[in-house]
């Protein structure tokens, strides 16, 4: 079992040593910044931003309802019934 192991480190290993440099590089970290890939990358990278900022843009208008709803049952709790 160990020496199954050994072999198969090894030939990761080795496999690894044979791959191009340009090959672990993307378009925009190898120079190719108007390529398509590029293109597609800030767009995924844009797409993503819109996202979180949509979720936090959600978060903070449910905590203001929140706010303001106890805003809101706190003066009606002061006020005196008649």
């Amino acid at each position: 079992m160990k020496t199954l192991r050994t072999i198969v480190a090894l030939s990761v290993i080795a496999g690894l040593a044979q791959i191009n440099g340009s090959a672990l590089a993307c378009a925009a970290c190898y120079g190719q910044s108007d390529s398509p890939m590029a293109q597609g990358m800030n767009a995924g990278i844009f797409a993503l931003l819109a996202v979180v900022v949509t979720m936090w843009c959600g978060a903070a208008t449910f905590f203001v309802f929140i706010a303001r709803r106890a805003s809101t049952v706190a003066k009606s709790e002061q006020k005196p019934k008649l």
